[in-house]
């Protein structure tokens, strides 16, 4: 584990920029990597914000919130991250985009450098073979929002060496998770179950068995989860949930994950949730 001291996190998203807060508040270094200098800087607002909060309620001091800052580093090259040890992408799910990324970095980081992909349901085996390094490759699945979610959901795909499992799994513990883990299926566990699940909520939703409004609170109150399944979609992207659901059509090959066709058509229409200020439920006035 001593060996693992500079991460890299491709992608300065709600997930990229999380996964950074998280390395550089466990005392480690981090370079925060995205092509977007806009999207660098809204993702730096993004964790200022959560820190501050943090701070505000007394589980963080404001001396460790600066400390924590000081670790982050913001870049618009992968050239960047040459010397990380450890280098985790964090894109959105586009299995063309994470060949281009895996590939670029096999190409830029030293040859002991651990390549992980937050990917939710993409074959690490897949994304392994768009380098040299198979052997050095694993998922490493974070939970959104990172510095709140507890659990990281470890993935070996094929080639992964055991050793590189196990060192990624251990930093997950340092990182202050609790680590699962998963074969190399389509969604692996939590989005196999999940996803499924919401899609069958806006299934419910688009045949009127009830009001959105209903569906949530059903499984709000009735299964005690802490939102429903159609406030869940709107958090995590509807756009995120459709990809996640049609890796496991075409991947498993069973009708049961189909996508829903109002889910799709939701996403057709630039309805993608809290994002975009307009999902299954309206958020104008919260952007």
């Amino acid at each position: 584990m001593a060996s693992i001291k500079l991460i890299g996190v491709v992608g300065a998203g709600q997930m990229g920029a999380g996964i950074a807060q998280v390395v550089a508040t466990s005392k480690l270094q981090a370079v925060l990597a995205d092509v977007d200098s806009s999207a660098l800087n809204r993702g730096m607002k993004s964790i200022r914000s959560s820190l501050a909060r943090f701070v505000s309620k007394g589980s963080l001091s404001q001396e460790e919130s600066d400390a924590t800052l000081s670790r982050i580093q913001m870049t618009v090259s992968l050239n960047d991250l040459s010397d990380a040890d450890l280098v985790i992408e964090a894109v959105p799910e586009s299995e063309e985009l994470k060949k281009r990324i895996f590939s670029e970095l096999d190409r830029i980081v030293k040859p002991s450098a651990i390549l992980a992909s937050n990917t939710s349901s993409i074959s690490i085996t897949r994304i392994a073979s768009f380098t040299q390094r198979p052997q050095q490759v694993v998922g490493m699945h974070f939970m959104n929002p990172p510095p709140l979610m507890k659990l990281v959901e470890s993935i070996r795909g094929l080639q992964t060496d055991e050793a590189v499992f196990n060192t990624v799994c251990d930093l997950a513990r340092r990182l202050g998770k609790t680590v699962t883990c998963s074969r190399d299926y389509p969604g692996f566990v939590v989005n196999r179950i999940l996803m499924p699940m919401i899609n069958e909520a806006f299934i419910a939703l688009q045949e009127g068995v009830a009001t959105a409004e209903d569906i949530d609170m059903g499984m709000k109150l009735g299964t005690n989860q802490p939102m429903g399944p159609l406030t869940l979609a709107d958090f995590i992207g509807l756009d995120t949930c459709l990809a996640i659901m049609r890796v496991l059509h075409h991947g498993l090959g069973d009708s049961k994950y189909r996508p829903c066709p109002l889910l799709v058509q939701y996403v057709d229409a630039g309805w993608l949730g809290r994002k975009t200020g307009r999902g299954v439920y309206s958020y104008r006035s919260a952007l």
